[in-house]
């Protein structure tokens, strides 16, 4: 490919790499960032890849989401492991964009999850909010020589934010229309949604966590065909299933749904414990597998038209959702997601129909988040985190 000339002060390389709930692998994008006259920025995809984990690494990323199980030494040593593992990814995608390391001015780690808790717990006194991200970002700039800024979340939780959703930052800078009001709607482990109006002002952005995205339908997979599946690939259990209404009118009853904004979830609230919940109730009334399927497949875009009646149609009715994450590639999904939304009058695209990728979208959102960290720029929306300020996310390890 023909290099471009890298202008410090003008345009810059960085990497993003993303580790999300689904814990299906590590993505690793390298994007240039160029700076406009008026202080916007330009973003552009140079080369992106995903890297599986290896099957016993995933197994005990798995059993750390149990906090009986996450004991410090196994929680420390993945930690480190996971930080030799996103700088292999780090280093691979750098070179498959004809780079060497020395032309990559940052490196942004999301790190992967493995608890998030940001509603405030009173310990001694105090306002307790936290979440853990492992993947050592020191060994990520050990061995890239590349500056890595890591650990996002916790300074947006000290300012009594909930540390999420952090993406809708550089939805703003990247998707925002004059005219239009667009919904970005991300379907990973979780479904979040980000509301930008036309012609709105950083200030006027709102996100929140819809509910579950892929996770209930990997996680009731993985149960039904044990050994055989980890994901519906193409929707195509869901395909040969009936949805089962009475099933997902009970599981529509879950109070996460109407909880007010700001709000963020995860896999303590829609993991293990609720599949199995799920799945005994399925047992109960004999739904045959590929039911089971459509019914929490039809539960993801449910729940994405509920967040979008209860908290946008009223306040900011949207023109287009754009769907990216896994979910973006399971037509079964994305069908039932269109019936949803098209039937309140919202066009649903894809990441790829309106020019952009959903496999790199948070890559590339970690990359940019990263830049602005290490110029000391505030890389948070309060509106959408609930933070009592902007504030400067990100530790650097040099």
């Amino acid at each position: 490919m023909k290099r471009e000339t890298l202008d410090m002060h003008a345009s810059r390389y960085a990497v993003g790499l993303m580790s999300g709930t689904s814990v299906d692998g590590i993505d690793a994008a390298v994007v240039r960032i160029a700076d406009g006259p008026g202080g916007e920025i330009a973003v552009s995809l140079i080369a992106f890849e995903n890297r599986p984990y290896p099957a016993a690494v995933r197994q005990e990323i798995f059993e750390l989401f149990d906090p009986v199980k996450a004991t410090i030494d196994k929680v420390g040593s993945m930690n480190v492991l996971l930080g030799e593992l996103y700088a292999e990814a780090a280093l691979a995608v750098i070179k498959a964009a004809g780079f060497e390391p020395a032309d990559i001015a940052v490196v942004g780690s999301h790190g992967q999850t493995i608890y998030h808790a940001p509603a405030a717990e009173k310990r001694h006194g105090h306002d307790i909010r936290y979440t853990v991200q492992i993947g050592e970002g020191s060994v990520i700039a050990a061995r890239t020589g590349i500056p890595c800024v890591s650990d996002f979340r916790p300074a947006d939780m000290a300012a009594g934010g909930q540390g999420a959703p952090l993406v809708p930052f550089t939805e703003y800078l990247l998707y925002r229309e004059a005219s239009r009001t667009l919904l970005l709607q991300n379907i990973g482990g979780i479904g979040n949604m980000t509301v930008i109006p036309a012609g709105c002002a950083p200030e006027d952005v709102y996100a929140f966590d819809t509910g579950p995205g892929n996770m209930i339908i990997d996680g009731v997979v993985e149960r039904l065909y044990p050994g055989q599946l980890t994901m519906d690939i193409g929707g195509a259990i869901a395909g040969r299933g009936k949805v089962d209404e009475e099933l997902l009118g009970f599981l529509a009853k879950e109070p996460y749904y109407a909880q007010p904004l700001p709000k963020s979830t995860g896999r303590e609230l829609f993991g293990s414990a609720y599949i199995e919940r799920l799945l005994g109730i399925a047992a109960q009334k004999g739904m045959k597998p590929e039911d089971v399927v459509a019914t929490v497949t039809k539960l993801t875009a449910w729940s994405i038209g509920d967040a979008y009646r209860r908290y946008v149609q009223g306040r900011t009715p949207a023109d287009v959702l754009i769907v990216g994450g896994g979910g973006s590639y399971n037509p079964v999904l994305v069908g039932f997601l269109r019936s949803e939304m098209e039937s309140m009058g919202v066009e649903v695209l894809t990441q790829e129909e309106v020019g952009y990728s959903s496999d790199a979208k948070e890559a590339v959102a970690f990359a940019i988040l990263a830049d602005y960290a290490i110029k000391r720029k505030p890389n948070n929306l309060p509106n959408v985190t609930g933070a009592a300020r902007p504030v400067i996310m990100g530790k650097i390890s040099y």
